[in-house]
């Protein structure tokens, strides 16, 4: 079958490793199934992956992907949630791991998966839009919904507009009605921000009008400390990643003085992805789309990503 595989890592010039062609069929353990993957999505996973990070050496060739759409052996339109783990929140299993970390990813035309990842897909939701939520979507959905403990109406600063966890929390914290502010560097990103649903946006950095009810941290050094200045006593700062380098020690005093508290979150259960899907299916959100291409043309969307080049998701279409 034709997929999308690392077969060298390399910090410096990542895309070196990215290797399309020929793989061999997945083999099936039991409890396990197939799925005819119709749609995937890229993710910064998958680019730090090239870099070396998080995978073993020994894993190599892996297939890349995370995130995939498609139909089950009966033909049922399903997605498939990515975390490999067990117990009631497979997301804090010591043991857990993301689809091409240990076993092979969704870029190809089949995807092996344990039979409880499946999700049915709703039919309001095409298969490159369903591709989209099962890590950058589902992390928006568990941090909006589950990490930021928010009432409605409170406003809430994403920093970084346009990347797809980012672009994520502005549409589903609009339609869940919160109050969404967003930052970025690039006057076109902050111009899309608006149009997809924010209410005010602002330069990196820049001083609020008022403080905000909780800050959405995906960027990283970059922006942890105006992250900090931002929040209004008890407010709350719930971190998924750190796209810009690490985030730097929180400003104790600050922390301790005004009561603020700082959240990890990690991507969501697979009873959040469904409920995620049947949300959007509810309030009619759709993932941000920035362009969709054949899986054989994957590189282009890599080079892409590793440019910064991008609004939303790559959708590559199998």
């Amino acid at each position: 079958m034709f997929a999308v595989t690392v077969t060298q890592t390399d910090p410096d010039n990542p895309l070196a490793g990215l290797t399309l062609g020929e793989h061999p069929e997945p083999k099936v353990p039991d409890g396990w199934t197939t799925v005819t993957v119709k749609a995937t999505a890229l993710n910064h996973h998958d680019l730090w992956t090239l870099k070396g990070v998080g995978i073993r050496q020994d894993r190599l060739p892996i297939v890349l992907g995370c995130d995939a759409s498609g139909l089950d052996e009966d033909g049922n339109e399903v997605i498939v949630h990515s975390v490999i783990g067990s117990g009631a929140d497979e997301t804090l299993d010591p043991k857990r791991t993301l689809l091409s970390e240990f076993h092979d990813g969704t870029f190809a035309e089949r995807v092996v998966v344990p039979r409880r990842n499946l999700v049915p897909k709703p039919a309001a939701l095409s298969f490159e839009q369903a591709a989209c939520l099962p890590t950058a979507w589902l992390t928006a959905y568990r941090m909006l919904f589950d990490k930021a403990g928010l009432q409605p109406g409170a406003t809430v600063l994403v920093q970084g507009a346009g990347g797809g966890v980012a672009t994520a929390l502005i549409a589903l914290g609009r339609a869940g009605g919160y109050r969404m502010w967003a930052t970025s560097r690039d006057a076109a990103k902050r111009e899309r921000a608006l149009e997809l649903g924010a209410d005010q946006v602002f330069e990196t950095g820049a001083r609020l009008p008022e403080r905000v009810d909780a800050v959405m941290e995906t960027v990283g050094q970059a922006t942890w400390d105006h992250s900090l200045k931002s929040l209004r006593p008890g407010g709350r700062i719930v971190v998924s990643g750190a796209t810009s380098g690490a985030v730097p020690p929180a400003d104790l005093n600050r922390v301790f003085f005004l009561q603020l508290s700082v959240v990890g979150s990690t991507m969501g259960t697979r009873d959040q992805l469904r409920r995620l899907a049947v949300f959007m299916e509810q309030t009619g959100v759709r993932p941000v789309i920035d362009r969709t291409m054949p899986l054989t043309e994957a590189r282009d969307g890599f080079a892409a990503m590793n440019d910064g080049d991008l609004f939303g998701k790559v959708v590559f279409q199998v």
